[in-house]
């Protein structure tokens, strides 16, 4: 636990228990009167506490904390602390800020990403927090927190390296581990010179920290022995080196797969970056079993030419993520609303079945190392050259059709307010938050809104529509109108829902997108 201060507003004076000041005599400035300090020395003194903690889950239970963004305050806040649960017990206190999740900063980060890293860290975590109180004084000071916690970015502390070996006809997986002297469950490691080890990133010197999934710390080295024996031709260790592993030992860190950097490993992620055109995408979204029985959402049928074709996209890839974020939980139809209301670009996550199984096995998740796709530059390019030749009568036509509108709940929320019609039921977009979410998604004040994530919202009274947008969490689909657009659809009675192109087969559903 850290130092606890107690902060007087009036006087911006702050007291450390436990802080002994030295005062000396100068004749030229007066006698040494501990009163007569100014606020600029006592706060020079002073400096805030950060905590480690260290969350190890078992397997479906949850890490018992919520981790909000709260109006009129800043940072990533801890909140909900459940007494005697995982964080409780780790720590974590109600207020704390998050500064880093395992190794990686985070206060500057967007909250959705740090959820991410969070959510892809497994069932063991690091933080860093500084309690609430310290840490709006520290951003008052205009202190550096990324500073904080020296050890995790000194000289000294490198991170660790998964690295995946394949056997070599010759001379074997070339890398052998002898037990530190003294220091249970610590191995060091020793090299084939030029051995498939060495090629694959390790380095002679390295302690093993894990292997194919497990932790070698409470290994004796018999049963690590047994382990290579049964590894095949294959295996995929976690190492660091010497140095590196006695800073994170004196900072009580936790080595994890989650901070390394990967090294020869077979199989990565794909984030394929696909620009829109009148058709579609041009391929298909299946819902498919394998052979173990589970179901994925496979990709099918790439068009020539379509903007699939051209991101890299392959037959069979199994598809992870629709614009960072998991369709693991998603139904069908959710995870094709979600890739149609994208706009001009949507953003997939990919790997193939192989792939899914080698981090299974590991337990590892298959997002931790993704990889961009190698044309993500040409399709931004492509897209702003479209873009640009937009005149403003084809901008202005566009307003007078239905639009679909995909928000994702930032710091200001969805960043709009909703109004209702006063002769009878109906909603409309009454304010938009200038840089909030709900602007960056298109929406305009006046827009009639017509669907609520695929709900028909026409009749419907405002506390029922604003109880749809609580309902969905943090991501919301609208389909809106212009106002004047929108009177003259309802005096036409043009239809307004686009009809699916979903259908199913064998009780398995595909779609073209």
């Amino acid at each position: 636990m850290g130092k606890k201060h107690n902060m007087r507003s009036s006087s911006g004076l702050v007291e450390s228990t436990g802080l002994t000041d030295k005062f000396t005599f100068n004749p030229k400035e007066g006698i040494d009167n501990p009163v007569m300090v100014s606020t600029e020395d006592a706060d020079s003194v002073w400096a805030p506490s950060p905590r480690l903690c260290v969350l190890k889950q078992e397997e479906r239970e949850s890490y018992g904390f919520h981790l909000r963004v709260e109006r009129g305050r800043q940072g990533h806040i801890i909140r909900n602390v459940v007494t005697g649960g995982v964080a409780g017990c780790s720590g974590l206190q109600d207020g704390d800020r998050l500064l880093r999740v395992n190794n990686s900063y985070v206060d500057d980060v967007p909250h959705p990403e740090v959820t991410r890293k969070i959510k892809l860290s497994g069932q063991q975590l690091c933080f860093l927090v500084l309690n609430g109180e310290e840490y709006e004084q520290a951003v008052s000071k205009g202190l550096d927190l990324r500073g904080l916690g020296g050890a995790h970015k000194g000289e000294g502390c490198k991170p660790p390296r998964l690295c995946h070996i394949t056997r070599d006809p010759t001379s074997g997986l070339g890398i052998n581990f002898t037990p530190v002297e003294g220091e249970k469950g610590c191995f060091s490691v020793s090299l084939v010179p030029g051995g498939a080890a060495e090629k694959a990133g390790v380095c002679k010197g390295d302690r093993l920290v894990w292997m194919d999934g497990a932790t070698v710390s409470d290994l004796t080295h018999s049963a690590l022995s047994r382990m290579m024996k049964k590894c095949g031709d294959h295996i995929t260790i976690l190492v660091i080196d010497c140095e590196s592993e006695k800073n994170y030992m004196r900072q009580r860190m936790s080595i994890l797969p989650t901070m390394a950097v990967p090294h020869n490993l077979p199989y990565r992620a794909r984030k394929l970056h696909l620009g829109s055109r009148p058709e579609g995408y041009g391929f298909l979204l299946r819902l498919e079993k394998a052979p173990s029985g589970r179901t994925f959402h496979v990709l099918r049928e790439m068009e020539s030419g379509s903007p699939a074709e051209r991101s890299g996209m392959q037959d069979g890839e199994l598809l992870l993520e629709v614009n960072g974020e998991s369709v693991e939980s998603l139904m069908h139809d959710e995870i094709v609303d979600r890739v149609r209301l994208s706009g001009q670009q949507v953003s997939l996550t990919t790997i193939t079945l192989q792939g899914l199984e080698f981090y299974t096995q590991l337990g590892l998740s298959p997002l931790l190392f993704s990889e961009d796709g190698a044309v993500e530059r040409e399709k931004e390019s492509s897209i702003s050259a479209s873009a640009a030749e937009l005149s403003p009568q084809k901008e202005e036509d566009g307003l007078c059709k239905p639009r679909h509108c995909s928000i994702q709940k930032g710091p200001l929320g969805f960043g709009f307010n909703l109004g209702c019609f006063p002769e009878g039921p109906g909603t409309f977009v009454s304010q938009v938050a200038f840089g909030g979410s709900g602007q960056s998604a298109g929406l305009l004040e006046g827009d009639v809104v017509m669907e609520v994530n695929g709900q028909n919202v026409e009749e419907k009274y405002l506390e029922d529509v604003i109880m749809l947008v609580k309902k969905g969490g943090h991501f919301l689909s609208l389909l809106v109108m212009e106002k004047s657009g929108y009177s003259q659809l309802k005096q036409t009675e043009t239809p307004t829902r686009d009809i699916s192109d979903s259908e199913e087969e064998d009780n398995y559903e595909i779609t073209s997108l």
